[in-house]
């Protein structure tokens, strides 16, 4: 390499580092340094050396990544050098000493692996020897059907677990790993799409492999994968030939392995199931049983189990345990999405203690909505069998004795009282007022948000916090924080002065804010940002909308029956006006500014906007087809008009032409509107 082209590597990797120290601060600190133009010149820079220097570029480049995403399509496969196959299951201990005879009946001397099966998703690693003489990982890839995968080499390259870098004398090593979460990461991200008003997740292993297949690496690294190495599927004889010995050599050079448990006979065997067995409550992630193994691997080829399954292994599932509890008492809540949470409260009739399940004592399970409580005959003094789902989760499974009466929801919300409401095809039942103390801190951490009033700083837990000291009751305190701000900063509960007065600022700032942002951050059900911003080019005043009846909101385009009667509701509630009438003293902006410059050139049409445009970025080519009339949408279905598509369109692409969908690019787009 000569002297310049060293020079020019060097300015790249620096330019690398700065990037990245700055993607961090403005994406994940909110605290930028540097202005929009100052980090667009260092990622042009960046670019450049890139095109001249194809041989220089990282495969995790910030050159690959907008705001931490990754520039892959979903779904690119990639063939298994190794099939990726199950393992088959036996259920009963008798079964397992069967087969362990049957392999010593041809191998008397035959070592078996006792280890944890863990309720994850499996993921294959390829190293090859590079410059250095170690091992690099190349590519990381999904099980897919067990012959084609899906490539995720940028996700796995951020789980904390995966060796970048194995210091091993070897030309190629192949491992297979089981990737999961543990319990208390998958709670911490259930609170938080439930402070969010979002969709939370079933379990952790559905959560773990949505994660391992995000577009953003920068969302799998938030959400803290795991993973267990737990079979070497190829790589030179010395690590291949004995199992347990392979993971030894491993685990002695850093890389997690699977626990397990060399053993020799069917006693051993059976005796590791139940360690592992009682091991369950001291888990931090959910079991799926025990998988047995031949130790030498030459020999798992005389005991093939079927095509789809790997020779020599079998997995033992544990039964479920199952109590008889009595129903003392059903418990509502109010989530912070207004939504009613309903739990049982039970003993065991037989201690009259709490039910010991796997170990541990449960006295409370989720009775999910009324339909679950009528169909589950759930009342008070009923009697009901409980089991654990998972290993952790406890759940009924069918009445046993009938209570004398059923429970019933309540008609009113049981922490404001304001009468509830149940969502139309859905079993859920709901507080919708969005002064309700339950949902507070939800309704005012979404006012904040980036897509309402975009108030940099007031997040979840900075509107927790002011809302537990008294501070916030409502949306409007968000305005007269500025008030107490001598106070906020010797209480800390902002930061120092620097930090209080900056937030203070960016409070101010917002109230120039258009009323469409308002509109939105007013949390009203089925009113989110498009809507919002539909409502609005019919309106001179944010406050008209308090004089008009549901007839006239149904006259607005896409506004139906529900949403309609949801607006109707929200601008007639004397709480909501007030706190709008508070927010119109305290100077927030009301009054929308008409664009003389906009049109209804793409009035009727709904656009979907995916892959890279050559000059517009997606947010601004989202403006522009609401400003012609249009109607942007995130997602393709039977209602597109149009996808207006670039480089790397992805699955939307592939979705459209399914659909048949007229798909345009930017040129094409731009003549239409102009």
């Amino acid at each position: 390499m000569g002297e310049d082209k060293k020079n020019i590597k060097l300015e790249y990797e620096e330019l690398v580092k700065t990037i990245r120290h700055h993607m961090d601060l403005y994406y994940n600190q909110d605290e930028p340094e540097i202005s929009d133009y100052e980090y667009d010149m260092l990622m042009q820079r960046l670019k450049e050396i890139e095109k001249e220097n194809p041989d220089f570029v990282m495969p995790n480049s910030p050159s690959k990544i907008i705001g931490g995403t990754a520039k892959r399509e979903a779904g690119v496969k990639i063939t298994h050098n190794v099939p990726m196959l199950s393992i088959e299951d036996v259920f009963t201990k008798e079964a397992v000493i069967e087969w362990v005879n049957k392999v010593h009946t041809l191998h008397p001397d035959a070592i078996f692996s006792a280890e944890i099966k863990i309720d994850g998703l499996s993921m294959t690693l390829r190293y090859s020897k590079k410059e250095d003489g170690k091992l690099h990982l190349d590519v990381a890839e999904t099980r897919g059907d067990g012959i084609i995968g899906e490539d995720v080499t940028a996700n796995a390259m951020v789980i904390p677990d995966v060796k970048h870098v194995i210091d091993l004398p070897y030309d190629y090593l192949e491992l297979r790993g089981e990737v999961y979460m543990s319990h208390e990461d998958f709670e911490k991200f259930n609170d938080q799409q439930e402070k969010l008003g979002k969709k939370t997740a079933a379990n952790p292993r559905n959560l773990a492999a949505g994660t391992l297949r995000q577009l953003d690496p920068e969302i799998t690294r938030s959400r803290g994968l795991k993973m267990f190495i737990f079979n070497i599927q190829d790589g030179p004889e010395e690590i291949r030939s004995s199992h347990c010995d392979g993971l030894k050599i491993l685990e002695s050079c850093g890389v997690p392995v699977v626990v397990h448990k060399a053993c020799k006979t069917a006693d051993e065997v059976i005796a590791a199931i139940d360690e592992i067995g009682a091991m369950r409550e001291d888990l931090s992630f959910d079991l799926d049983g025990a998988v047995i193994k031949v130790d030498r691997t030459a020999w798992r080829d005389d005991f093939p189990a079927g095509s789809k399954y790997s020779s020599g292994h079998i997995a033992y599932k544990y039964p479920p345990e199952e109590k008889i509890i009595e129903m003392d008492e059903i418990l509502v809540d109010v989530g912070r999405t207004g939504k009613l949470t309903f739990t049982g409260s039970f003993h065991d009739p037989e201690t009259g203690k709490a039910a010991r399940l796997c170990g541990t004592s449960v006295s409370r399970a989720t009775l999910h909505n009324q339909d679950y409580i009528n169909e589950m005959q759930i009342g008070i003094g009923g009697h009901y069998k409980l089991f654990k789902s998972g290993e952790i989760i406890p759940k009924l499974n069918g009445c046993v004795k009938a209570p004398k009466e059923i429970y019933k929801a309540p008609s009113n919300c049981p922490v404001c009282g304001m009468p509830l409401v149940r969502e139309e095809d859905t079993a859920d039942i709901r507080c919708i007022n969005p002064t309700c103390p339950a949902q507070i801190t939800r309704t005012i951490a979404y006012f904040t948000s980036r897509d309402a009033m975009n108030i940099m700083g007031l997040g979840d837990t900075l509107v927790d916090a002011l809302v537990n000291e008294g501070y916030l009751k409502n949306y409007a305190d968000i305005y007269s924080l500025k008030d107490y701000r001598d106070e906020l900063i010797e209480k800390g509960i902002i930061g120092k002065e620097k930090n209080t007065d900056k937030l203070l600022k960016e409070i101010e700032n917002s109230k120039n804010n258009d009323p469409v942002r308002l509109l939105t951050g007013l949390a009203i059900r089925n009113v989110g940002k498009s809507t919002a911003r539909e409502i609005m080019r019919h309106f001179d005043n944010l406050m008209d909308l308090t004089k008009v009846t549901k007839d006239g909101f149904l006259q607005i385009p896409d506004i139906g029956e529900t949403t309609a009667e949801d607006l109707y509701e929200f601008f007639h509630e004397q709480p909501n006006l007030e706190i709008l009438g508070r927010m119109k003293e305290l100077g927030l902006n009301m009054t929308v500014v008409k664009d003389e410059t906009s049109s209804d050139k793409l009035s009727g049409m709904t656009i979907v906007v995916t892959g890279t445009l050559p000059t517009l970025g997606r947010k601004e080519a989202e403006e522009l087809i609401v400003k012609n009339g249009g109607k942007a949408s995130g997602s393709v279905s039977k209602k597109t008009s149009l996808v207006l598509a670039g480089e790397a369109a992805g699955s939307k692409l592939t979705k459209a032409n399914e659909l048949g969908i007229r798909v345009i690019d930017e040129k094409e787009f731009l003549q239409m509107i102009e």
